[in-house]
């Protein structure tokens, strides 16, 4: 099993004929992953590596299921793809696009929310399952994938795309496969945190741990340290934190958007504390992160 997609999962890229979507569908469909369409307004007739476009969204759904979209249109139409997606019954909207108005962000969240959809990103490299699909970038190149990824029982969650890649390499190294890979964000405002895929990891059977890599700023971290009490998690988390230099730098930016230092909540030194009160375990390494996992792993069986 996996979360949010599995072989069967159909997809559409919105932008598709954009330099950056043209690559992620051929990686996507190299991987074996089902992108049933494309949309881009006025170019209707065309192909993208045998792939249809379509001027609207509408014209995909009512010839066929689509499970997904992934959104790779300039950021100042990123809501009205969003919106367009969302009130056509797309259920996964994964937004690539950056830099998107937080007003824009929050508007397209809340609909979602609406109309039972969830939202992964917005700047985000997407979601990968091994073995059975990728939705979006994560990754890069089919043949990269399957050096980095493979199919096993470790969920892993990043705020950055490239380092989503890094911890699934690592434990694939290690001989821990993994049971889906998402790449959440790095803007300030996403439509999927920690706290909220959790629930998901929970519920398949195949996850057996969680990995998480996180960043200075923002509550995501204490949100899952809350949930993981509340809830009695059955799964161990094993986390790394980047950026611990930035404690002494309030209102310093660690490379996305989402993390700035604002106050002593979003400092690496509260975040670590907090988890750790939650029996979340903290790396001081990413090399360390196999070693641990199995020794939680351990613990449990």
């Amino acid at each position: 099993m996996s979360i949010l997609i599995t072989k069967d999962s159909t997809f559409i890229i919105q932008g598709i004929t954009g330099r950056e979507a043209v690559n992620t569908t051929r990686e996507a469909l190299d991987y074996g992953s089902k992108v049933v369409g494309g949309v881009t307004p006025g170019r209707k007739g065309r192909d993208v590596y045998g792939v249809p476009v379509y001027d609207t969204v509408k014209e995909i759904t009512s010839k066929t299921r689509v499970d997904g979209t992934v959104i790779a249109v300039p950021a100042p139409f990123v809501r009205d793809a969003a919106f367009e997606a969302i009130e056509a019954g797309i259920k996964i909207i994964v937004i690539v696009t950056e830099r998107i108005p937080r007003r824009e962000v929050a508007q397209l969240v809340e609909l979602a929310d609406m109309r039972g959809a969830r939202v992964i990103g917005p700047n985000c490299l997407g979601i990968l399952s091994p073995g059975e699909a990728k939705m979006g970038a994560l990754g890069g190149r089919a043949d990269d994938v399957k050096k980095a990824f493979k199919k096993g029982p470790i969920g892993v969650m990043s705020r950055s795309g490239g380092m989503t890649t890094e911890i699934s390499s690592t434990l694939t190294a290690a001989g821990l496969g993994q049971s889906t890979a998402v790449s959440i964000g790095g803007d300030a405002i996403i439509g999927s945190a920690y706290a909220d895929l959790m629930p998901l990891y929970e519920a398949d059977a195949q996850t057996k741990a969680i990995v998480i890599y996180s960043e200075p700023g923002g509550q995501m971290e204490a949100q899952l340290a809350t949930w993981v009490k509340e809830n009695n998690s059955r799964l161990p988390v094993v986390a790394f934190m980047a950026g611990r230099f930035m404690d002494e730098m309030p209102g310093m930016r660690f490379g996305h958007a989402g993390t700035i230092v604002e106050g002593k909540a979003d400092t690496t030194a509260e975040k670590i504390r907090r988890m750790e009160d939650a029996g979340i375990t903290v790396a001081e390494e990413i090399s360390q992160i196999p070693d641990l996992v199995k020794k939680r792993l351990a613990e449990i069986n």
